[in-house]
């Protein structure tokens, strides 16, 4: 049986850019007020009459090969449980070496002083749950799964849709996918 792969799914089409995701995500991980572990990208293209929107969850790219993990000098940043990129507060000096090499903007300094980012709550994973970003999404547009099951919500998406990731000219594998 393969090693398991978690990845997320986000569909452009069917996200209204309500917030749900973001405020679930600051009350499921008790997160400070100027702290955000995911936010809303509203991108608009074109010109008038034929302009569209499109609107994205992001978050930690959770990649297979993280420049952030690798910037790290005291290995605080980490790969944890199916390749989820992670922060051991306890190790981290809060030298922002790992916000320098993150080319998605998704880690920010925690008000004690550590370097915090999405874990796709592997708190509730663990647990056999979803994220907590993917439970409230009213739109269903957040799918969470593994990328080794060939029948995980993730694996059929990705099959079924165009999909893109964000900068994959840096080849860091990142396993959060827009689905277009």
């Amino acid at each position: 049986m393969k090693a398991k792969r978690y990845a997320m799914t986000m569909d452009t089409k069917r996200c209204v850019a309500c917030q749900a995701c973001v405020l679930s995500c600051k009350a499921e991980n008790d997160l400070p007020d100027k702290g955000f572990r995911d936010w809303i990208v509203q991108e608009t293209r074109g010109e008038m009459p034929t302009l569209s929107q499109e609107n994205r969850s992001e978050r930690c790219n959770h990649c297979d090969n993280p420049s952030c993990v690798s910037a790290c000098p005291t290995g605080a940043s980490y790969v944890g449980p199916g390749g989820t990129v992670l922060v051991n507060q306890h190790k981290c000096s809060g030298c922002k070496a790992c916000i320098a090499a993150c080319p998605y903007n998704a880690r920010y300094v925690h008000d004690e002083g550590y370097i915090d980012k999405c874990t796709f709550c592997m708190h509730r994973v663990q647990k056999g749950e979803e994220p907590g970003c993917v439970d409230v999404c009213p739109t269903r547009a957040l799918h969470f799964g593994d990328l080794s099951d060939p029948q995980s919500n993730v694996s059929e998406d990705l099959k079924k849709r165009r999909h893109k990731v964000l900068e994959p000219e840096r080849g860091l594998d990142p396993h959060l996918f827009f689905l277009v």
